[in-house]
């Protein structure tokens, strides 16, 4: 990792430390770690990260009723807690069409924080790691896909509903329409998201 990622990385988490406090959900404890979150990029992510943090469920995202085939992601962050990795998130570039424009996004997927973590600003720390970095891939909006009950999750976060369909690709050369809720947020300053319908041109991530 080089000394400039690194060094963003430590000012960005020391300015979301005093944060996690207020990010506290329904149902889950309010006791904090003993140990300092570490937020880092991690040079892989298998099914075995995965399973570390969310166990090994059929259905760990809550999103296998929707039938959908996802891509992988190509670029990982993760925090740990002592030597335990307890959240996740990933990013890949996507190519879509919002109207007539053709263009890119930074899609940000596979969010996992471990259960007994939740509601002590994991999630807030591993996707602000991740959109640090993904303000300096090129796009100027990243995109994710979430379900309706974690909208609220980000929107305090930062993100903001799309309210519109979105066409995805699946395998087979079929196009569908996204049934989960889809959000964005903007990598740059200033910038809207444009109007008009939105295809993304590959799977989802």
């Amino acid at each position: 990792m080089g000394y400039g990622f690194r060094a963003g990385l430590d000012r960005l988490f020391r300015s979301l430390a005093g944060l996690r406090r207020k990010d506290h959900h329904v149902g889950m404890s309010e006791n904090q770690p003993s140990a300092p979150p570490t937020v880092m990029r991690l040079p892989s992510y298998t099914k075995t990260e995965q399973e570390e943090i969310l166990g090994n469920g059929d259905d760990p995202f809550g999103v296998a009723e929707a039938g959908l085939a996802w891509l992988p992601k190509e670029e990982h962050f993760g925090v740990t807690l002592g030597d335990r990795l307890v959240a996740h998130a990933g990013l890949l570039r996507l190519p879509l069409a919002i109207g007539d424009t053709k263009t890119e996004v930074v899609g940000v997927g596979g969010v996992a924080v471990a259960p007994q973590e939740r509601g002590r600003g994991m999630a807030r720390l591993v996707v602000a790691a991740a959109l640090h970095h993904a303000r300096t891939m090129g796009p100027q909006h990243a995109l994710l896909f979430c379900r309706p009950s974690l909208v609220p999750l980000y929107q305090r976060l930062g993100w903001h509903p799309l309210d519109q369909e979105v066409l995805v690709e699946q395998p087979e050369s079929r196009v569908v329409t996204m049934p989960l809720r889809t959000m964005v947020t903007p990598l740059r300053d200033n910038v809207a998201w444009p109007s008009g319908p939105v295809r993304l041109f590959s799977l989802p991530m």
